[in-house]
C-alpha cells in the first residue's frame, strides 16, 4: 500500500518532461503542462463528482512537501470537508486580515483626518502630522498598529522626556489617542500603551507643570507706560495693534483676526466670538476711552480691523517685529528683569502682575479680564457674569496707567 501511495521518486519528477499526468497515489498527480511547466494537483471525488485542488509548483513545492500537502487535505476529507472550499476560506480570512491591518502611521493619519475639521487652526493639523512623523514613526510608524506596546512607547518617548518634556508629553497624548482610535475602529485590542495615569507615569519621571512652562519674557508693569509712549510714536497697523494688544490683555490672534461688527463702540465693547477664542467661550471685553480713540484712528479700509497691506489677517511675526524694531533702534531697552528681549505675549503678564500688585480688585476679575478659566468648577459657576462692571473699571484703570508717561 505504502509502494502504491508513493510511486515517484523525487528524481523521477526532476527528469519527467513529456506534458501529461503522472500519479503518485492516494490522488496525488504531477502534472506538466505543453510548456513544460510541473505542477501538483490533488484529484479527489465527493457524491460522484471529480475536483481537482492544485497544490503548487514543483520549483517550491517538493514531493515530500506535497504529500504533506495531500495528507492533510485527505484528512479534511475524512471529516466531509471538501479541501477546496476550506482553502478558499482561508484564502478569504486571510485577505480579511490583511484589509483590517493598518500601520501606526495610516491610523494617525485616518485620525487626523477625521478629526481636524474640529481643530482650531492649520497649524494644530500641522503640528499633529509633524510630532507624530518625527518622533513615532521612525521607531514604529511602519509597524502594525496592534503590534504597538509599551517598550515601543518608551523607546519612543524615552530620548526626549526630559529634554524636550513639553513636546513629549504632548507626543504621549497624541500617541494615546492614535491608538484609542484604532481599538475602537477595531485594529488592535486590549489596554492602550500609551496611557499615563497607572501605567506610563510608573516608567516615566513626573515632571511638574512648572519645570515644563516657559514663560514669555515680560516687562515690568512700572515701565508700561514708557513703553507705550514709546510704541505711540512708531507708525503702522502693527504697531496699533501691538498697542491694542496692551490695552485690552487680549492674545495676538484674538487682536490680530478682529473684526469691525465684533465692535459696538458705543456701549464699550469688543465681543469676541468663541471660534475664535483658545477656551471656545464667547468673551466680552471692555474698552477704555484709550482703546476706543485707538480705534476711532484707524481707517476702516475691509472687515479686518488691523489689516495687512492686502487686506490680510496680520502674522504673528510682524507684531513681534515692532518690538525687534524698537529694541534694535533703542539698543535692547524693552527687555525683562533677566535681561530677555519681551514678546507680545509677555504684556498679559505685565497685566497681571500690575493688577495682583498694584490693585485692590479680586483675583478672579485679572483671570476674566485675561479669559482664563478659573481652576473651581463651583467658583466658575458662581461669578459667572458677576465681574463685567468690574472689568470695565479695572481696564480702564490699566489704560491711565499705560498712558501716565503720555499725560504728564
Amino acid at each position: 500500500m505504502a509502494r502504491q501511495q508513493h510511486k515517484l521518486t523525487a528524481l523521477a519528477v526532476s527528469k519527467l518532461i513529456r506534458p501529461g499526468l503522472y500519479g503518485d497515489g492516494a490522488g496525488l498527480t504531477l502534472q506538466i503542462s505543453s510548456t513544460g511547466a510541473k505542477s501538483w494537483l490533488l484529484r479527489f471525488m465527493i457524491a460522484g463528482k471529480a475536483y481537482a485542488m492544485g497544490l503548487g509548483a514543483t520549483h517550491t513545492v517538493s514531493l515530500a512537501d506535497a504529500r504533506q500537502k495531500s495528507l492533510e487535505a485527505r484528512k479534511l476529507l475524512a471529516d466531509g470537508i471538501n479541501p477546496l472550499d476550506h482553502k478558499r476560506e482561508k484564502r478569504n480570512a486571510a485577505a480579511l486580515a490583511a484589509a483590517k491591518t493598518l500601520t501606526f502611521d495610516q491610523c494617525a493619519e485616518a485620525y487626523i483626518m477625521a478629526h481636524k475639521a474640529g481643530w482650531k487652526n492649520a497649524k494644530h493639523i500641522d503640528q499633529w502630522t509633524n510630532t507624530l512623523k518625527m518622533y513615532a514613526s521612525p521607531v514604529f510608524g511602519h509597524l502594525s498598529v496592534a503590534d504597538v506596546d509599551t517598550k515601543l512607547i518608551m523607546k519612543c518617548l524615552s530620548q526626549i522626556w526630559e529634554s524636550k518634556t513639553e513636546t513629549a508629553s504632548r507626543v504621549r497624548g497624541r500617541i494615546e489617542s492614535v491608538l484609542g482610535w484604532a481599538t475602537t475602529s477595531g485594529f488592535r485590542t486590549g489596554e492602550n500603551p500609551a496611557r499615563w495615569k497607572g501605567h506610563l507615569e510608573n516608567l516615566l519621571a513626573t515632571i511638574s507643570k512648572t519645570v515644563r512652562t516657559k514663560n514669555h519674557p515680560s516687562l515690568p508693569w512700572q515701565r508700561m507706560s514708557e513703553f507705550v509712549a514709546a510704541l505711540h510714536l512708531r507708525e503702522g497697523i502693527s504697531a496699533r495693534a501691538v498697542e491694542f494688544v496692551i490695552l485690552t490683555a487680549c492674545r495676538s490672534g484674538e487682536v490680530r483676526g478682529a473684526r469691525w461688527a465684533e465692535f459696538s463702540l458705543g456701549n464699550k465693547v469688543w465681543i469676541i466670538p468663541s471660534e475664535r477664542m483658545k477656551a471656545k467661550r464667547e468673551h466680552q471685553v471692555p474698552l477704555s476711552d484709550a482703546a476706543i480713540a485707538l480705534l476711532e484712528s484707524i481707517p476702516r479700509n475691509g472687515d479686518l480691523v488691523f489689516s495687512g497691506t492686502r487686506g490680510q489677517v496680520l502674522s504673528d511675526m510682524s507684531l513681534t517685529a515692532v518690538i525687534r524694531r524698537m529694541n534694535a533702534d533703542e539698543k535692547n531697552l524693552w527687555t525683562n528683569s533677566n535681561g530677555q528681549a519681551i514678546t507680545v505675549h509677555g504684556f498679559r503678564s505685565s497685566f497681571r502682575m500690575w493688577a495682583a500688585e498694584n490693585t485692590h480688585y479680586p483675583r478672579e476679575v485679572a483671570e476674566h479680564a485675561l479669559a482664563h478659566q478659573l481652576p473651581d468648577a463651583v467658583e466658575r459657576a458662581y461669578q459667572r457674569g458677576s465681574q463685567f462692571s468690574k472689568r470695565v473699571a479695572l481696564m480702564a484703570e490699566w489704560a491711565i496707567h499705560c498712558a501716565s508717561t503720555l499725560t504728564s
